[in-house]
């Protein structure tokens, strides 16, 4: 499998699909046919349209499309996207709103690097904004990064966390989503022993696989079943041609969202087929609830064959994490060095990603923190997408975290009013 001619089949295969959505789009759409009451047209045009739109968003990173949030004086206040550490495989990103303060609550949002960019949090970061300076870890797709760059695993992973909460200062708030929980851990114990200035005031982790074995899931399953030859041969690619990253070994997105769909299947199927009939009839738009959930999920990134070996042998295989036996750069992190680090878990009850019972053993190990700085919340009701940008997150995690952070790191201080300045008139 590890040849550039298998990737850029799969890219072939896209593309030709695309190719063949706008094809059909086009022809169905021709002003002839139009004087033909043949019902099949509109449907082709619309199976065209929805087909070309879907292999097309596979390889195009989504905007984070946050243009602008309402202050408390009830103007609103633009937002820019800036970026504040550039690294290789990834680079530390602010959310600068204009005409704003500081906020007093500064929070590091450490995206998943599983397959989709950073901005399957778009929502997660618009409901903090209003509250908070946000800061989030925005993964480069490993396709358009050169083999020169070198290689990319999971210790390589912490020591951008620690990195990036160097340059945060201690004054921050850490919150992991999913995948990055347990080296987030492994950050802060990292940052406990070797310079504990830079640790953050709080952190939150939000449905990661701390210990995979404490609660069985299809993925701790699969996990368990393919030996690491067997997903060597079978996962891992080289970039093709087409990319910067030429020759890199990759764990290609393309795969990983076979894989996403096919555990839905008939969802998905009939979620495509439904919008085909919507758009044929003219009621489908161009951001309606259809396309705001595809236009990111179909959105994949390749992840580096390292990164991706590594997390299923270290951290699912050999649980160094749950053990307490993750090593960086040769040196064994203990997690129970974290003492001065509130730290909350949270957890969905309908989580078949990460199950209950999988992220709150991170308290298990902090040996070294006070009961009192300990707190687990598990959301009645809640999968795993909701615990983070869903219903649950919006309605009741989200006021808790903050409490949390408020809590343990001082109440936000109150905020002056940015001047307005006015345009001179002519």
């Amino acid at each position: 499998m590890k040849y550039m001619a298998t990737y850029d089949l799969m890219e072939s295969v896209r593309n030709t699909n695309e190719w063949l959505g706008a094809s059909a789009r086009a022809l169905a759409s021709y002003p002839l046919f139009a004087l033909s009451p043949n019902p099949m047209l509109p449907l082709l045009a619309a199976w065209g349209e929805v087909t070309e739109r879907s292999f097309a968003r596979m390889v195009t990173k989504p905007d984070w499309g946050i243009r602008s949030i309402v202050g408390p004086e009830g103007q609103d206040h633009l937002v820019d996207v800036k970026t504040v550490v550039a690294k290789p495989f990834g680079n530390l990103i602010h959310f600068s709103v204009r005409r704003r303060a500081p906020m007093a609550r500064k929070i590091l949002l450490v995206a998943p690097m599983s397959g989709h960019y950073a901005t399957l949090m778009r929502s997660t970061v618009a409901s903090l904004l209003p509250d908070a300076e946000v800061y989030v870890t925005d993964w480069h797709n490993a396709r358009d990064i050169p083999v020169s760059e070198g290689k990319f695993c999971v210790e390589d992973y912490t020591l951008y966390l620690v990195e990036f909460l160097r340059h945060m200062g201690p004054d921050t708030n850490l919150i992991a989503v999913c995948q990055p929980a347990p080296l987030a851990l492994a950050a802060v114990a990292y940052l406990a022993e070797e310079d504990p200035a830079a640790q953050p005031r709080t952190m939150t982790l939000i449905g990661g696989p701390i210990d995979p074995d404490a609660a069985a899931t299809e993925v701790t399953d699969f996990g368990r079943r393919v030996t690491m030859g067997q997903l060597e041969h079978l996962a891992i690619q080289r970039v093709g041609f087409k990319y910067k990253g030429a020759g890199r070994l990759v764990y290609p997105g393309l795969l990983q969202l076979a894989g996403f769909m096919s555990m839905n299947a008939e969802r998905h199927s009939q979620a495509f087929g439904e919008q085909i009939l919507r758009v044929a009839r003219g009621e489908a738009g161009d951001h309606d609830a259809h396309n705001r959930f595809y236009d990111e999920y179909l959105a994949v990134m390749d992840m580096t064959a390292e990164f991706y070996l590594s997390t299923v042998e270290r951290l699912f295989k050999n649980g160094e994490i749950a053990k307490n036996i993750f090593t960086v750069a040769g040196k064994r992190v203990d997690i129970g060095k974290i003492t001065q680090v509130a730290v909350k878990t949270v957890e969905g009850a309908n989580d078949d990603i990460s199950a209950p019972g999988q992220c709150v053993a991170a308290l298990r190990l902090l040996t070294g923190l006070p009961d009192s700085m300990k707190a687990n919340h598990l959301e009645p009701g809640a999968g795993h997408y909701g615990i983070f940008a869903g219903k649950s997150w919006r309605l009741n995690i989200r006021p808790l975290v903050l409490s949390f952070i408020d809590a343990n790191a001082g109440a936000p201080r109150p905020q002056k009013k940015a001047p307005i300045k006015l345009a001179a008139s002519n």
